[in-house]
This record gives structure tokens, C-alpha cells and sequence, in this order.
């Protein structure tokens, strides 16, 4: 009897915790997206991704503002072209659409969303075995209207600034993979925060464009809208093609366009 006291117990105890951790996986019941499918990805199928591609995601944020999100392909043999990013409850729900480049396959791609209110967030990928979805249901809230880490004139002071990191050594005969982050300065502005001293609300002012090269090779695009992070963050792999560097092409809503050729960490 005890050990089945004591399973009790644990039951009682952990049962929360267990049952919120089974619903940290799959995506929950959206009316939202049903009335904004066919808006946002038009009249399509869509198949579940399971077995294919996953996303990953906290289930609880740490920091509404900045939730990071991985898109990883489990199926080598599969060809993902495109992938459109949606925040169901976000005031505006379409976060980003992706295109991608022979290089970043197996795709393996992490960003960072604003998340507004407790929302799925999906992923729905154009590949060549149709169009699939999967996605996390994440707790999250205050992320759109969540104040700016810099005042507007430091922000727009070093607008535009990128750094590159790998995280992996130069390639070898073995391997051509890498593991490599581009980090840009930008406030990304959604329009929904408030000057902390004036408490009026600021216009918003977002990268709407980004295209990643090495050399003439292009890895991805992307465009973008409010619920992407403030100074944008964007972990990936890809094949290593030997080019020196990569190159960033960014363009905002006001029309400034920031172009950097960022050496590779190790390249010879």
C-alpha cells in the first residue's frame, strides 16, 4: 500500500506541473485563427508538420518582449522554400515570412517575437511535400506594448549596427555546417509603446526587410512586421560555401536600408 500511497502523493503534487507541461506541446484551440487563415495564408491545405519540422518555445516567457523561437527540421529529406510565422492574439497576428536558400538545409533557424497576450504561435511551411503547420501555445503578455530598453535618441543613435558570432569553427573536409547569429540595432517600434517621459505613444519603426548573403548566394529573406524583438536576433545554420563574409541588407519602414559585409569568424 505504500508505494501506491506515495504515487498518490506524487500525483497530487506534480499533477499541475505534468498536465501543464502536456499542454506546453501541442498548439490549442484558436478561433482567431480560424477567422484569419485564409487572410494570412490564403485558401490552402495544410498538413501537421509532426515528423517534419518543429517549433520550440518556452511555455511560460521569461520576458514577453524578447520569446525566442526555433524552427527545427527533423525530416533531412524534406525542402522547406518558405515559412510564415503567426502570433494568433498579436495585434497584428503575421510576425514574419521566410524564404530560404538551398544553404540553410536541414533548416534549423531561431528568432526572437513579441508576444502580446497568451497565443499560439505557428508556423506554417511551403515545402515540397505541401504545407505544413505545427507550432507552441506560450504564456506571454505585455510583449507589443513592453517599453523600449534604450530612450529614443540612444536607440536611433546606433540604428542600424550588426555583429556577427559563429558558433562553430571555420569548416573542414568533414563538414561545410556552421552555426552563426546576426544581431542588429534596432528599436523596432510597434507603435503600441509609450515615450517613458513624454508618455506619448511612439510611431512605429521596424525592419520590414532583411536578406542574408554569402556572397552571391542568398541564405534567407525576410519580411517582417511589429511582433519581431527589438534589436532583432537571428541564430542559424547553413552550408559554409567559402565566401569571406556574410552580408546583411536591412530595411526599415522609414526607408533607411543598413548594408554590412560581416567577416566569418575563422574563414581563411
Amino acid at each position: 500500500m505504500k508505494p501506491l500511497i506515495a504515487a498518490a502523493i506524487a500525483a497530487l503534487a506534480f499533477g499541475p506541473a505534468l498536465a501543464e507541461d502536456n499542454r506546453a506541446s501541442p498548439l490549442a484551440e484558436s478561433h482567431i485563427w480560424n477567422e484569419l487563415r485564409t487572410d494570412l495564408v490564403g485558401e490552402i491545405d495544410i498538413a501537421d508538420a509532426a515528423g517534419r519540422f518543429e517549433v520550440q518555445a518556452p511555455y511560460r516567457a521569461n520576458d514577453a518582449a524578447t520569446v525566442p523561437v526555433t524552427i527545427r527540421q527533423t525530416d533531412p529529406g524534406l525542402t522547406i522554400r518558405r515559412a510564415t510565422v503567426v502570433i494568433d492574439d498579436n495585434p497584428a497576428p503575421l510576425a514574419a515570412s521566410f524564404t530560404f536558400g538551398p544553404a540553410m538545409a536541414p533548416l534549423d533557424l531561431e528568432i526572437r517575437v513579441r508576444v502580446n497576450q497568451y497565443s499560439n504561435i505557428r508556423v506554417i511551411a511551403d515545402t515540397d511535400q505541401g504545407h505544413l503547420m505545427t507550432g507552441r501555445y506560450v504564456k506571454a503578455s505585455g510583449g507589443c506594448s513592453a517599453p523600449a530598453t534604450r530612450n529614443p535618441e540612444e536607440a536611433l543613435a546606433g540604428m542600424g549596427e550588426m555583429r556577427l558570432k559563429h558558433f562553430s569553427q571555420a569548416p573542414t573536409m568533414s563538414t561545410a555546417r556552421r552555426e552563426a547569429q546576426i544581431m542588429i540595432r534596432h528599436p523596432n517600434y510597434s507603435g503600441l509603446q509609450r515615450d517613458q517621459l513624454t508618455q506619448l505613444f511612439i510611431l512605429a519603426h521596424f525592419i520590414d526587410r532583411l536578406e542574408l548573403w554569402q556572397g552571391d548566394e542568398m541564405l534567407f529573406t525576410m519580411e517582417g512586421g511589429i511582433s519581431i524583438s527589438e534589436n532583432p536576433v537571428f541564430r542559424f545554420s547553413y552550408t559554409d560555401n567559402g565566401a569571406p563574409s556574410l552580408r546583411v541588407i536591412a530595411r526599415d519602414t522609414e526607408g533607411n536600408v543598413f548594408e554590412h559585409d560581416l567577416p566569418k569568424a575563422g574563414q581563411s
